[in-house]
């Protein structure tokens, strides 16, 4: 049906990965078409699967099917159903959810991400950019949203060999779109604002920390358009908000306006390792503190110093909690696994002095569904600790 593509290590790709890398092919195949669609087998003759392939990728080819089917539009119509489906049964009863996560959800390269009419799409392989009008179109008849936005401008495009754009290509963003958390509101930007224009991710793990704190004066670090702290606020804390990006902090104070907690949540425009240290040195002291940094590794090669920056951060956060104060703190680096950053929050407390209990180990939402297969698809660590 499609060209053959020889697999010399086929351990993995047996066990359900979904993503064969250059040295494991073993005929060649630079002459493919990024995008290509290929099948795979091995020295034995025997079948493993349909994907595609892009030549100029480390991940050279990314499984589609382990069936000897065509991958045509009934094919990405089935899956996205499948997708939708999923969503239907986690009952989230929130109207902003991660509809299609890329290998989570069997479609490697496309995230699509609803905020009440509005759909973010997300292409991030050659593999999908050939088939980018299939796949909008499923979309457009399966739920007709009112907006539809095309946020191509992830870091993985450009190693794919393709090109950057942010654009609007159904109806108008002159009223962002407005979604609910529990009972607190936000306004998106997915033009501007980062990933698709506001953490999903994080959504479950924002309420369950938010039932903890009744009271106090704490700090929202990496706050981002305030997600974290607003969900504090509103209950009546007195919550300072830190980053860096004028874009974010101005969407923050778009948030904080449209919930009428002006009085409960500030804002400050600064480096937040910077802002911690200078907190410590005034000898300041607070009931909770949220770190949510962005990732601090993207590669193996990073992690060592990733590692250091992790635990400085944390260690700085343990100085500045009071005694029953609680910690979010989170990584949202894959290369950081779960029992690495649990060894990080160790060493950080304990060269704070700190001896924290963690009652919480947590991970991304629901809707970022994880295969045991491809531990790629768990990337969230976030843990609650109490000093």
């Amino acid at each position: 049906m499609y060209e053959k593509v020889i697999i010399d290590k086929t351990d993995r790709l047996r066990r359900g990965y979904q993503w064969v890398f250059s040295n494991e092919i073993a005929s060649d195949f630079k002459h493919f078409i990024p995008g290509s669609l290929v099948e795979l087998w091995d020295k034995k003759n025997k079948f493993l699967g349909i994907g595609y392939i892009n030549p100029h990728s480390l991940i050279t080819i990314r499984i589609l099917s382990r069936k000897k089917e065509e991958i045509n539009n009934d094919f990405f119509h089935k899956r996205i159903i499948e997708a939708l489906n999923y969503r239907k049964k986690l009952n989230l009863n929130r109207d902003f959810v991660r509809l299609v996560y890329s290998e989570g959800d069997f479609i490697p390269g496309l995230i699509v991400d609803k905020f009440a009419e509005c759909l973010v799409v997300q292409i991030n392989t050659a593999g999908l950019e050939i088939i980018k009008d299939t796949i909008l179109n499923i979309l457009e008849n399966t739920l007709n949203p009112k907006i539809i936005v095309l946020r191509n401008d992830s870091p993985s495009r450009v190693i794919e060999g393709l090109q950057s754009e942010i654009k609007v290509i159904k109806g108008s963003l002159e009223s962002p779109p407005v979604i609910k958390e529990d009972d607190v509101l936000f306004e998106v930007n997915p033009l501007e604002s980062q990933k698709t224009g506001f953490f999903i991710d994080q959504s479950e793990n924002r309420q369950a920390f938010s039932k903890y704190i009744r009271e106090g004066i704490g700090l929202d670090v990496f706050c981002n358009t305030g997600a974290w702290g607003l969900h504090l606020a509103k209950k009546g804390c007195i919550v300072i908000g830190i980053d860096e990006s004028p874009k974010a902090l101005q969407q923050a104070q778009r948030n904080i306006e449209i919930n009428k907690v002006k009085s409960n949540y500030r804002i400050i425009q600064q480096d937040a390792f910077n802002f911690l240290k200078q907190k410590a040195l005034e000898g300041e002291q607070y009931d909770f503190i949220i770190l949510d940094p962005p990732a601090f590794v993207k590669s193996k090669q990073k992690i060592k110093e990733a590692i250091k920056g992790y635990i400085d951060l944390n260690k700085k956060a343990f100085m500045l909690l009071k005694k029953d104060g609680f910690l979010a703190t989170s990584s949202c680096s894959y290369h950081i696994a779960r029992e690495t950053f649990r060894e990080i929050i160790t060493i950080a407390s304990n060269s704070a002095g700190k001896t924290p209990k963690l009652f919480e180990f947590r991970s991304q939402s629901l809707d970022h569904p994880i295969l045991l297969n491809m531990p790629e698809t768990e990337y969230l660590k976030c843990v609650f600790l109490k000093v």
